[in-house]
């Protein structure tokens, strides 16, 4: 400062000096600590992955961020370095500024100014020193917020946060120093904007980092922790309270043979087949948890005593599974020990059986590896079996038991149909069952389809998946207006199937619903061909072609966007060939579905002699212990 002073011989130009020459020497600092942030912004979807991994399961996040850390050269505390410096300096400043206000042989004016009056102690004619502080150091953290590369990826919290302490700190520290400290507080931090952007323009941040990934990694971690949010209820609400009894009642039972866990009440139609098998054939006592408060498996219990319901909320399930004590646990949900839902901690000879919720590629409609830590998997045809041993032999490090199952779904809507007279339609009925995916039949092409086939003579319903029901409404609302006159209807209500089972002709893109009506009905199949849903983006990798791929045009035929001008004479002929299909479609029926029409009874026996295996296990060790 006395350098400084001796250039400029005013005050507040030396202050001014100071700062600049300060920012100066530690511009490597700065660029130091920015690269350390584009890292860390670098590896933030590996951090976020971890999480979603190890999700809570603090201790072993810790321990693989440390690593990760390490690898990637990355200093946690670099990026308190220039806070500490900025500190020091203004402290130092501080000192300083008393000093010369001691000094009578140094002017402490700056124009009109005199540096070194403290507003505190003149008055209310001062308070402009603190505003103009806090009005910078609002600059700089709406800088910071919108263009530091670290800074501009943090939560709208964090961002708000740090902006109103940064802003109250300067105006009540403007308040109680010297005006002199206040303008070098000024000139810092606007000159730390003009070095932030200097920064940018030498490193140039967003050609290292993948924000395509660091999303993706995001939207994951926030759909975990989002869990149980939706309906956030109080400790001491009924389905808090109904939880945590229902929790102390599971663990109260000794020797529990048979768990199965449903994710809501519309899981259980995956799981009745067996059930009822089960209940049948022998006394095995049935533990069923669900995480919906309202699942109908609660009056069933009432009726059934060899089934014990659990409400156990998603976020509870987690140290529930941890600690799972039965012999087999039957489940629809994949992912098992990828993310929040472990295997037992406290026992490691349980059975884990996941059971299909659909018949198509599970290696292209599901996460890589969501099977890999089953021991059983149910599979409901030769496609998924096939899926199932590649994947496993390129990619797993054990092998798992493959049972030929089939789909009991699909087995129960045949049976149900074909109990059931159905007369020929007056008017050949369609149906339009998109997916519930971006890029869908709604979002693309829906109004050319329907315009395309209004007025030639059909029945035409479009039945959108709930949540685009949900989501939509007010188009929803446009469009049965818009076709309130013709034959067209645009359903809302869900209650019943009988849309789906009477259509002569389903359209549809992706949804697993073509499975079911295909199936059941042995009618044929137009598919759009919208942008495909693809979870695993390794899916060719194992050198199956999908399933969902596979029979595309063999259920019936398909048709590309830049293609809906054939929608009209496509239609046109699949309704009048549906013999051929009827016999092509049951032929694809009986290739690509195990047991066909029995399937809940293959299941059935499965599980029981898993059981009866996993006591006689118990029943040998017990003996050779003693």
């Amino acid at each position: 400062m006395n350098i400084c002073y001796g250039i400029c011989h005013n005050y507040g130009l030396a202050i001014i000096l100071f700062t600049l020459i300060s920012k100066i020497i530690l511009l490597p600092v700065s660029l130091w600590t920015y690269f350390n942030s584009i890292t860390m912004l670098k590896i933030q979807p590996d951090i976020n992955f971890i999480k979603v991994k190890y999700y809570g399961q603090d201790d072993q996040i810790a321990e693989e961020q440390s690593k990760l850390f390490k690898e990637k050269k990355y200093h946690p505390l670099a990026s308190t370095i220039p806070t500490i410096i900025q500190l020091v300096l203004l402290m130092g400043v501080v000192e300083v500024i008393k000093l010369g206000i001691a000094n009578p042989s140094i002017d402490m004016r700056f124009g009109p100014v005199d540096l070194g009056q403290v507003p505190s102690q003149v008055g209310v004619s001062l308070i402009w020193s603190p505003i103009i502080a806090g009005l910078a150091a609002l600059i700089l953290c709406i800088a910071q917020n919108k263009s530091n590369v670290l800074q501009a990826e943090q939560t709208k919290i964090n961002k708000y946060g740090m902006t109103i302490f940064s802003v109250a700190l300067s105006l009540y520290l403007g308040w109680f120093v010297a005006v002199g400290t206040a303008f070098y507080w000024v000139c810092s931090n606007l000159m730390a904007v003009l070095q932030m952007y200097i920064c940018n323009w030498i490193i140039r941040p967003r050609r290292f980092v993948d924000y395509e990934r660091l999303e993706e990694s995001r939207k994951q971690l926030a759909e975990l922790q989002s869990i149980g949010k939706k309906k956030k209820e109080g400790y001491f609400s009924e389905n808090r309270r109904k939880e945590r009894a229902d929790y102390k009642r599971f663990f109260s039972v000794v020797n529990k043979h048979l768990v199965f866990y449903s994710e809501s009440n519309g899981f259980y139609k995956y799981f009745k087949g067996f059930i009822e098998y089960i209940l049948k054939n022998t006394n095995i006592t049935i533990h069923y948890i669900t995480s919906d408060p309202n699942d109908k498996i609660f009056e069933m219990e009432k009726a059934e005593p060899k089934i014990r319901a659990y409400y156990i909320g998603e976020n509870k399930l987690i140290t529930l599974m941890m600690k799972m004590d039965a012999d087999v646990v039957v489940m629809t949900m994949p992912d098992l020990e990828n993310f929040h839902i472990k295997r037992s901690y406290i026992r490691d000879n349980i059975e884990y059986i996941f059971v299909q919720h659909g018949m198509g590629s599970n290696n292209m409609g599901m996460r890589k590896g969501c099977t890999e830590h089953f021991d059983t998997i149910f599979c409901s045809g030769k496609h998924q079996k096939e899926e199932e041993e590649k994947t496993e032999k390129m990619f797993y490090k054990s092998s798992r038991n493959l049972v030929e199952l089939g789909y009991p779904l699909i087995d129960e809507l045949r049976k149900d149909y074909n109990s059931t007279e159905h007369k020929p339609n007056e008017k050949k009925k369609i149906l339009i069952a998109p997916s519930w995916q971006k890029d869908n039949i709604i979002d693309n092409c829906l109004e050319e389809l329907l315009d395309s086939l209004k007025g030639k003579g059909y029945d035409i319903t479009v039945r959108p998946h709930p949540q685009e029901v949900r989501l939509k409404k007010e188009y929803m609302d446009a469009l049965k207006e818009k076709y309130s006159s013709s034959e067209i209807e645009i359903q809302t209500d869900f209650s019943s199937n009988s849309p789906i089972l009477e259509a002569d002709l389903l359209i549809t893109d992706w949804s697993g619903i073509s499975w079911e009506y295909a199936f059941t009905t042995l009618k044929p199949i137009l598919f759009i061909n919208t942008p495909m849903k693809v979870m695993n983006p390794d899916y060719e990798a194992i050198g199956v072609t999908p399933l969902n791929i596979l029979l595309r045009d063999k259920l019936g035929k398909s048709l590309d966007l830049d293609n809906l001008s054939e929608t009209e004479n496509t239609v046109d002929y699949l309704l009048t060939h549906t013999e051929e299909y009827r016999r092509q479609i049951n032929d694809l029926a009986h290739e690509y579905l195990y047991n066909l029409d029995h399937s809940a009874e293959v299941g059935g026996r499965y599980i029981i002699r898993a059981v009866q295996n996993k006591i006689q296990e118990k029943k040998e060790k017990d003996k050779n212990e003693k």
